[in-house]
């Protein structure tokens, strides 16, 4: 029986961006049921004393753009320090990639967030725009239109609020979030540490 992973997400953060395709990548080698939960990240600050990025000190906010140049150095991922539309929401892009997990599967689900993802940060899209996320979902190969008004109703709206209680129930305060055997592991820093797990008997 394959090991489960549960994978808190927000599709406008950064380090969801610099880890996603590592941590795909990651899951597949080993065979992992990845349970995909793209959260409000909002509700979860909330709770867990998390503050919105223009809040933050001005230590943590310059040094925030270190890591992310590093980050995006290191792994070769094409990277805006400063994205056009961002800060941005994450809602709308969220329930789409829950709606395409329950439409299409958790593997399609993925490559779009992946694909909305780079948009925020290497392609300087607006996925608070309903128009842009439709087109990020044909490039897909998924019908944006259908897959935008599925987006609205009440089973992806019901996934969603699900996903954040899921998230605040495991103590998650950031993203990406990663949960295998009850063990949590936050950012994609810490991806190498869920590959050795992943790999022990």
């Amino acid at each position: 029986m394959s090991k489960q992973v549960e994978y808190f997400l927000a599709p406008q953060s950064p380090f969801t961006y610099l880890g996603h395709a590592r941590f795909v990548d990651i899951a597949n080698r080993h065979n992992a049921q990845v349970l995909l939960k793209p959260m409000d990240l909002g509700k979860v600050f909330a709770v867990s004393g998390g503050v919105p990025l223009a809040q933050r000190p001005p230590q943590r906010q310059a040094y925030r753009l270190v890591e992310l140049e590093r980050w995006s150095k290191f792994l070769g991922l094409p990277m805006h320090l400063h994205p056009t539309f961002f800060p941005v929401s994450g809602d709308a892009a969220a329930r789409l990639i829950i709606a395409a997990q329950l439409a299409h599967g958790t593997a399609r689900a993925l490559e779009l967030t992946g694909a909305i993802c780079r948009g925020v940060w290497a392609d300087q899209r607006n996925i608070a725009d309903a128009a842009t996320l439709a087109l990020i979902a044909d490039e897909a190969g998924l019908d944006g239109a259908n897959l935008l008004k599925a987006s609205e109703g009440q089973a992806v709206q019901a996934a969603y609020a699900q996903n954040t209680q899921d998230a605040l129930s495991a103590n998650v305060y950031g993203a990406p979030w990663f949960v295998l055997d009850g063990q949590p592991y936050w950012g994609q820093d810490r991806l190498e540490f869920l590959d050795r797990a992943l790999a022990a008997d």
